[in-house]
């Protein structure tokens, strides 16, 4: 029997526990699915007394995604090569006494940008989700744009991309003549980018479903924006992790049918 739960904090506005458990039904599997407070402060003690006990595994949400990677893991954790260099994991599969932790959400942002045009693209933030994005899109596309609310993101950022190049600006650059701005900042602080825009960008990318609509997301829709919006990525990344949970494959369009039919229910 899986049972598994996402962690973080704040966490009471998670919807992955109705997505997963959702799955399982589908897949008729038996499996439990469930949502834990967890502060980084707590964390290793937590981990260290769940490496004994019956879990399948977890998924992180922040600020746990960027805080785990400076928890003594060595000897309690595999973490793959990929998601090292990018810091930012979601994902922790328990094998054994072993956690090995790994990033749904970049191959959620792979299968996302798969069909888009994107030339030029803009990421707003720095964080754990837009080091995911980054390393989703190094190699698409020539070169990507970081607007940043601190510059001291940039070396590790650089760092990920071996393939396309990478730029640093403001939080107040224009997003003219991007194809795909990707919005990963926290609720409130895209704010003042959706009042002061006033034309259309062709792909606008909201990582965050609570609030939803996020300022940002309802302005690039006002203008006539194709949109991906948090919901969008959720459903995504959890695929992946409903796969590992489970060790199923499964069609993805179907299950995809299926998350966003429920989840899109529960968004307010």
């Amino acid at each position: 029997m899986i049972r598994a739960a996402v962690l973080g904090s704040p966490i009471s506005h998670s919807l992955s526990p109705a997505l997963h458990n959702r799955a399982y039904e589908f897949l008729g599997i038996p499996g439990r699915y469930t949502a834990g407070e967890l502060t980084p402060e707590s964390a290793l003690a937590f981990f260290q007394k769940a490496r004994f006990e019956e879990w399948t595994g977890f998924s992180l949400t922040m600020p746990l995604k960027e805080a785990i990677f400076d928890l003594p893991f060595q000897s309690n954790f595999e973490i793959d090569p990929i998601t090292l260099a990018m810091r930012s994991a979601n994902t922790l599969l328990k094998v054994d006494e072993i956690f090995q932790a790994t990033s749904t959400d970049r191959s959620g942002f792979i299968r996302l940008f798969a069909g888009i045009e994107k030339r030029r693209v803009a990421i707003i933030g720095g964080g754990g989700t837009a080091r995911a994005a980054l390393s989703a899109l190094d190699g698409t596309v020539e070169s990507i744009d970081f607007l940043l609310r601190t510059p001291n993101r940039s070396s590790l950022l650089s760092q990920i991309a071996t393939k396309s190049a990478v730029n640093f600006y403001t939080m107040d650059h224009s997003l003219r003549g991007y194809d795909l701005v990707i919005s990963t900042v926290p609720s409130g602080a895209g704010d003042a980018i959706a009042q002061s825009l006033d034309f259309r960008i062709p792909v606008l990318c909201e990582v965050l479903y609570n609030p939803y609509p996020t300022p940002l997301l309802a302005k690039s829709q006002s203008l006539g924006s194709q949109t991906v919006d948090g919901m969008d990525l959720l459903v995504e990344q959890a695929m992946d992790q409903i796969s590992l949970f489970s060790g199923m494959k499964f069609d993805l369009d179907e299950m995809r049918n299926v998350l966003q039919k429920i989840g899109r229910s529960l968004l307010h």
